[in-house]
């Protein structure tokens, strides 16, 4: 289960990051082209996300012609030609991307993104929290939490965990780094130390599903009935919709 959130909490990521890459200031005779390059960009990605590569392909190489010097083009085709299993151009087109805008922390995430999950952790690493700390980007927590998650799936787990804690550290309220944190350190058998995480944020935020489940498997791990019974009832009637209240009684047999 651990993989399969944390691939698609950092696949989820590259959708904001893509649109929200989309601006410029450009103004004059290239405006036109520019504007229509964006555009064709929110579409590629649109068909990107439904699975036609081939009208995602048309989109994206339409927008570069229209304006190659867009780094959010570059880096939308990057994305493409990773899922068109072309690796070098994806390489190419995410280090263009960073070469025309080596200071925009969306771009530099991205490419981030791409090398963890292409096995380049160290590479990916360095670039997540360079994009953390640059004074820039809107959220680096989350640039924190994908450096702990890529770090996690390397079996690079104290590292990892340190990442998780330093995006708290940044915002406490940041849900995804208190699962991670709490997932990571109930699967190293610190029981006492992930319920203490999570029952730091269910006591002063608002709960997800992801969060109220994950408590249900602490309190198994623990023996804790009370707890069990407890959490699971709020997950049911908090998110009676949810996959993770659906999951309930399969996690029975699985703990941790």
């Amino acid at each position: 289960m651990m993989a399969m959130r944390s691939r698609g909490a950092i696949i989820g990521a590259v959708a904001m990051l893509l649109l929200a890459a989309c601006t410029t200031t450009s103004t004059g005779p290239k405006k036109s082209t520019t504007s229509a390059a964006e555009y064709n960009v929110q579409l590629g990605y649109a068909y990107l996300q439904q699975g036609n590569l081939a009208l995602a392909k048309d989109k994206l190489e339409r927008a570069v012609k229209q304006d190659p010097a867009n780094p959010a083009v570059r880096s939308a085709l990057g994305l493409l030609y990773e899922r068109l299993g072309q690796p070098k151009a994806a390489d190419r087109e995410y280090a263009t991307a960073l070469r025309l805008a080596p200071k925009d922390p969306e771009i530099e995430n991205n490419y981030a993104i791409y090398l963890c999950r292409n096995g380049r952790v160290d590479e990916g690493v360095t670039r997540f929290e360079s994009a953390a700390r640059n004074p820039l980007y809107r959220t680096p927590e989350a640039a924190y939490t994908n450096a702990g998650v890529c770090q996690r799936g390397a079996g690079q787990l104290e590292p990892a965990e340190k990442n998780f804690v330093r995006a708290l550290t940044v915002k406490p309220n940041y849900a995804e780094a208190v699962y991670q944190l709490g997932d990571l350190r109930l699967a190293q058998g610190k029981t006492a130390e992930a319920r203490a995480d999570v029952d730091r944020y269910l006591d002063a935020f608002r709960a997800t599903p992801d969060l109220l489940m994950l408590r249900v498997r602490i309190a198994r791990a623990a023996g804790d009935r009370v707890a069990e019974e407890k959490f699971s009832r709020r997950l049911r009637m908090d998110f009676p919709d949810s996959e993770q209240a659906r999951a309930l009684g399969g996690a029975a047999r699985n703990p941790g």
